[in-house]
């Protein structure tokens, strides 16, 4: 059984794996963490929305599940998800692997423009903190999921949150900045 976290604007007792972008990191699915810090700082702040987190249960015993590491198989999925090609894993109920980071679309039209190999790309893609995301892709994921609970995000943890992403960004670009220099 693990806890899961699910940041939004509103309570979702009933995950829908068919709601959702397409082009996701790891496609089509439900997106949670096992972070509730990381819930916290990955939602944004929506004009008349409250930020709400839920909480799951899941009891993964029963699952197919594909984990997927920082490497040539996870950059791959991620770039043909965002790309919209079919799902090499869609007979998989949970995906549990890495967030991309921020530049991954850069990364992406940087390989494809022959400025930097797939290797460089790579040596990109593993610059920055490492944050899980695991995703329900089946309905079978789903009846397993057990909402607990949900809680309404006061100022003072959003203001906590933000701080904590920006923090997180610029340590990020600094890193970033470095690797592309090692390229020159």
């Amino acid at each position: 059984m693990i806890t899961l976290y699910h940041a939004g604007y509103v309570t979702i007792e009933k995950p829908d794996v068919h709601f959702g972008r397409k082009n996701a990191d790891f496609g089509q699915g439900f997106y949670t963490t096992d972070d509730p810090e990381f819930a916290c700082r990955w939602v944004r702040e929506k004009s008349g929305s409250d930020i709400i987190i839920n909480r799951y249960e899941l009891d993964e015993s029963v699952l197919k599940i594909k984990t997927l590491e920082r490497n040539s198989e996870w950059f791959e999925y991620i770039f043909a998800n965002r790309r919209v090609k079919p799902d090499v894993f869609a007979d998989y109920d949970l995906i549990i692997g890495p967030i991309a980071n921020d530049t991954i679309y850069e990364t992406f039209g940087i390989i494809t423009s022959g400025f930097l190999s797939e290797e460089e790309a790579m040596k990109l893609l593993m610059v920055g903190d490492f944050s899980r995301q695991i995703v329900l892709k089946s309905e079978k994921a789903a009846e397993h999921l057990r909402f607990v609970s949900s809680e309404i995000l006061g100022k003072e943890k959003i203001e906590i949150s933000r701080k904590k992403y920006l923090e997180d960004n610029e340590k990020f670009q600094a890193e970033f900045a470095k690797a592309m220099k090692e390229f020159e």
